[in-house]
């Protein structure tokens, strides 16, 4: 009875928002409202969760740690893609801060069309304008709608007996409560809701790094269910779409066998035909009055990611949606301060992004003999392979005693000064199957821990 509830909540369900007040919602009629459907091959459901409090409590806004006002709009957004053949599943991420243009209504038609954030049109037209919006921008059908909320996910989690949740570095963000250290932890739903909510964490803050949390969670969530026979057949599958719709709605065209066909299909695809990405952005804070900071999708690689699952191919390994750079980096390094004790070499890096302080008055006479060493605290990992990259036959190496910087010692040898390249979207959303997207370390024993205790590192406040 708790299998399918993330088959397709767990997706849905890593909302942000009440489930009072939801709808069910016409796929039809949605796309009757100007969406650009058209058929296309294999099957496409739109996920989202409800950014909300309506019918919350004062009590469960503080357990969910959901005290701030909610829009009404949608917080979180999924386009789940099922082959034809259902033997492969894309699953893409929608930042809600996307500027789009929102589909016409009947009673909108004659006007100008109005542009805003994605998640602006549950608040303008609910489910109905939503599916509409989503099949305007990206030109798929939309299939099938689900919509949940903080509750539905939390129930879910908690029904499965927690989610695996995991970070390389301790992640806190006030504003949803997050506080956990590095690791893999088993949270049960609210810590979980906290993991997956959080905007503002000390570690790449917006929503690309959320959203790869969110695909994280689903992720293995999914190979649980797969590794305990959650889906195995229709009939077990049938009893866990029961507890789905107790805290999911779907639109009209959606019914229990639909779910069962899609749960099932799920459940039986392998780690490598799972695959996740979010949507190629170009600028990360679009100012628009009235609208505020937005997102702004690149053109090009959008197009291509819509064309592929519209054409039901995968989304991996394809260069049109995801550019393979000559010499990426892995952090941006206008965010990188180094310090280098050669002239030229910090010229070089400066002319490069990063944030140079030149040393070289005090560099020794005579220069040590070998490449340039790189010295970086703890923590500071990807920093210190950008600039390696940078510096190529460098060797880095960590010192604790060290601050943020990172420093740069030149050796005798001659040094080569390489143009980076770093691109937010490989960072935080580029196509990952679910073989590479999945928390690396060994989970705990079974029974070693009760959900809630084993998530929490020492010295939690």
């Amino acid at each position: 009875m708790r299998r399918t509830a993330v088959a397709l909540t767990l997706l849905a369900a890593l909302s942000c928002g009440s489930f009072a007040g939801s709808q069910a919602v016409s796929a039809a009629s949605a796309s009757a409202g100007g969406g650009g459907g058209g058929g296309g091959r294999g099957t496409n459901i739109l996920v989202v969760g409800i950014d909300s409090r309506a019918g919350l409590s004062a009590a469960e806004k503080r357990r969910l740690h959901v005290g701030g006002k909610g829009c009404n709009c949608t917080d979180v957004m999924m386009l789940v893609h099922l082959s034809q053949n259902r033997r492969r599943a894309s699953i893409v991420s929608i930042p809600r801060d996307s500027y789009v243009e929102y589909a016409a209504t009947p009673a909108t038609a004659a006007a100008p069309a109005r542009r805003g954030k994605i998640n602006g049109a549950f608040a303008l037209g609910g489910g109905p304008l939503t599916v509409a919006t989503v099949e305007k921008a990206t030109g798929l059908h939309i299939d099938h709608y689900l919509e949940t909320g903080f509750t539905g996910f939390e129930q879910t989690v908690d029904n499965l007996g927690g989610a695996t949740v995991c970070t390389d570095r301790p992640l806190k963000d006030e504003n949803s409560g997050l506080d956990i250290g590095a690791g893999r932890h088993l949270a049960d739903g609210n810590r979980a809701l906290r993991y997956v909510r959080a905007r503002h964490v000390n570690l790449r803050p917006g929503d690309l790094g959320r959203v790869r949390r969110q695909q994280r969670v689903v992720n293995d969530l999914l190979a649980r269910l797969a590794a305990e026979g959650a889906l195995a057949g229709p009939i077990s599958t049938a009893r866990t779409v029961r507890t789905l719709l107790k805290t999911v709605r779907t639109d009209d065209r959606t019914g229990l066998d639909d779910l069962v066909r899609i749960g099932w299909a799920l459940g039986r695809l392998r780690a490598d035909r799972t695959e996740f990405a979010t949507v190629p952005i170009r600028l990360f804070d679009h100012r628009v009055p009235g609208v505020g900071s937005t997102l702004v999708w690149d053109e090009a690689r959008s197009a291509a990611l819509w064309a592929a699952l519209g054409a039901d191919r995968p989304i991996t390994g394809d260069t049109r949606i995801q550019p393979v750079a000559q010499n990426p980096a892995p952090a941006d390094p206008a965010r990188i301060a180094v310090r280098v004790d050669d002239a030229e070499v910090a010229a070089a890096l400066r002319g490069n992004g990063f944030v140079v302080t030149d040393t070289s008055a005090t560099a020794p006479a005579v220069r040590p003999s070998g490449p340039p060493v790189i010295r970086y605290a703890t923590g500071q990992e990807d920093d210190a392979a950008t600039v390696a990259a940078a510096l190529p036959g460098s060797r880095p190496q960590v010192d604790p005693e060290l601050d943020a910087v990172v420093e740069v010692t030149v050796g005798a040898r001659p040094v080569q000064v390489r143009t980076v390249t770093f691109d937010r979207n490989v960072a935080d959303g580029a196509p990952v199957t679910a073989d590479r997207l999945r928390c690396a370390e060994a989970p705990a024993a079974a029974g070693a821990a009760r959900p809630g205790s084993a998530a929490e590192p020492s010295g939690r406040r």
